[in-house]
Order: C-alpha cells, then sequence, then structure tokens
C-alpha cells in the first residue's frame, strides 16, 4: 500500500493478484469476482493528480453502498465485509475496511449513462451556443443552474485513463448498444436518478446530475455497477445555497477543479500538488456530502 505524508491512500498492491488501475479505483481479479478497492486519489479534467485527500475512498464506497441498498435495484455487491472476504485478502483487510467491495463479475456496457436534473456544466455551455444538450433541443428561457422540465438521458462514451469522455446523442447509444439495450439504460437512468434525487431533497442536496454505469447479468439483464451517486460521479448542491442563474458551492469535486482554473491549469497530465489547505476543503466537502446524505459518520 502506498501512502502520502497525510495517510491518504494513493496506490493498493496485493502481491499475486492481478489487477488493473482507473483513476480512484485499483481492482483485482479474484477469478469469479472482483475486489474494488477505492483509493484516495483524486482526477480532474480526467487527469489523476499526485495528492490523495484523506478519506475520500471511505467516502465514496460508504455512499455507493449506502446508495445500493437503498436504490434496491439489482447490482453487483458480494460484500462490503472484510472479515467475509477470500483468505488471501485477510492480510490486507484494515488496509481494505471501509473502502472496497467484493463485486459479481459483470459484462460492463461500454457507454456512460447521464442524468441530468439541471442545466449546468457542460449542458449550460452546450444550451447556450446552440439550445441543445447532446444534440437533444429544448426550449428557450432555461438559465444556468435551472431545474429542466424533465431529467434528461445525455450518455457518453467511455474513455481510457487519460482520454476524454465524449457525448453522444440517443441515435449513436443505439448504434452501440442495440435499440432494446439503449431504451433498458435511459428507463434506468432516469429512474434511478429520481428516486436519488427524491431521497436527497429531503436531506437538503440537489442531485444536478450523475453519472450511472451498468452491466449485463448472465441472464442478459442490465445490472447496476461501479460507484453510484458519489461526489466523484454526480453534482450535489446544498439546497440553502441554490438559485437560478448561478451555480451554488457543491458538495463535490468542483471545489478543486475551480482552484485548477484558478492557477490556469491547462489540464494535461501532469497535475500539480494540491496545496494543503485546499485537501482539507476538499476532504470536509467529501464528508459533508456523505454525513448529509446518509446521516452517519465516516
Amino acid at each position: 500500500m502506498k501512502y502520502d505524508k497525510n495517510h491518504a491512500l494513493l496506490e493498493c498492491s496485493i502481491p499475486g493478484i492481478p489487477s488493473k488501475s482507473g483513476k480512484v479505483r485499483d481492482v483485482f481479479d479474484l477469478g469469479d469476482s472482483l475486489l474494488m478497492v477505492v483509493t484516495d486519489r483524486i482526477s480532474a479534467f480526467d487527469v489523476i493528480l499526485p495528492s490523495g485527500v484523506p478519506d475520500k475512498g471511505k467516502v465514496l464506497n460508504g455512499l455507493s453502498l449506502f446508495w445500493l441498498e437503498y436504490l434496491g435495484v439489482k447490482n453487483h455487491l458480494i460484500t462490503a465485509n472484510v472479515d467475509e472476504y477470500p483468505e488471501v485478502l485477510q492480510p490486507y483487510k484494515e488496509d481494505l475496511r471501509g473502502r472496497s467491495m467484493l463485486v459479481k463479475k459483470v459484462n460492463m456496457v461500454e457507454v456512460e449513462c447521464i442524468a441530468r436534473g439541471y442545466l449546468t456544466g457542460s449542458g449550460w455551455k452546450e444550451y447556450q451556443k446552440s439550445g441543445t444538450v447532446n444534440g437533444l433541443k429544448l426550449r428557450e428561457g432555461y438559465e444556468n443552474a435551472s431545474k429542466l422540465d424533465e431529467v434528461l438521458f445525455t450518455p457518453t462514451t467511455k474513455a481510457a485513463v487519460g482520454d476524454h469522455d465524449e457525448a453522444i446523442d440517443y441515435a449513436q447509444t443505439e448504434a452501440l448498444v442495440g435499440a432494446d439495450t439503449a431504451k433498458a439504460l435511459k428507463d434506468a437512468t432516469i429512474s434511478l436518478y429520481s428516486k436519488a434525487a427524491e431521497y436527497a431533497r429531503t436531506h437538503g442536496i440537489i442531485i444536478a446530475d450523475t453519472k450511472f454505469e451498468f452491466g449485463m447479468d448472465e441472464d442478459g439483464s442490465l445490472i447496476l455497477a461501479d460507484e453510484v451517486l458519489t461526489p466523484d460521479s454526480s453534482r450535489f448542491w446544498p439546497e440553502s445555497s441554490y438559485a437560478v442563474g448561478s451555480n451554488p458551492p457543491s458538495l463535490d469535486k468542483q471545489y478543486v477543479r475551480d482552484w485548477l482554473d484558478s492557477i490556469a491549469f491547462n489540464r494535461q497530465p501532469p497535475g500539480p500538488e494540491l496545496p494543503d489547505e485546499v485537501i482539507a476543503k476538499t476532504r470536509e466537502i467529501y464528508l459533508k456530502a456523505y454525513e448529509d446524505l446518509t446521516g452517519r459518520k465516516i
């Protein structure tokens, strides 16, 4: 295991087990299952930054587990109890505790499924230029951060680490995965977002948008996989500071993106080290998102 000076986990390594690393997760192949370990790495603009954020991995893992239980749909989770992990993992269980889960292997669908309930970010920029979001024509009169009349399904391609996801329209999604799967993805994405957004509003948080990933189970049905409704995959706005016309301070990594923009980061690797105060504030933001949504402490 590789920790930094703040005891943020930057890299998980388990000798003898094949693994691959994403922007944040290290995934280990156990043969009939996978171990997903959520590190404290943070990425922005598709660049993995050299600084970790302590407890970030536990927030992401804990929120994913919370939502998997709350949403109650078919998913990839086997267990997150490290005492139930295979014997080969037991020597590492204290490093894995709270930041990992054992999951089923599924055939991942090569589309990232984004639900937008509010017009912001890249969607707002596109709307300003062309009146569309992912090619979908919207009515006139929206402002930045406006609540959309209906939840939009705005998929993207699934890029490799270091590359950028590309927005695709519904016809392109159908071409990639087939008409039946495209409809199932759209319906599931909008349904899950709507259920989560309704819950979050009762806890003072607006979910402006989020990303889901799905796989196919052995019987050909959709199965929810990867992270679910975390500050890394979603835009969380405190309802108390929400106002149409501008983006409220968000409980996600927008704070880091804003800091990078303030130093004119060119959005190309390598990323800069984050100052201690930016790390501390980011940790505070992630913990607040977790605590407000779950009512629990890490």
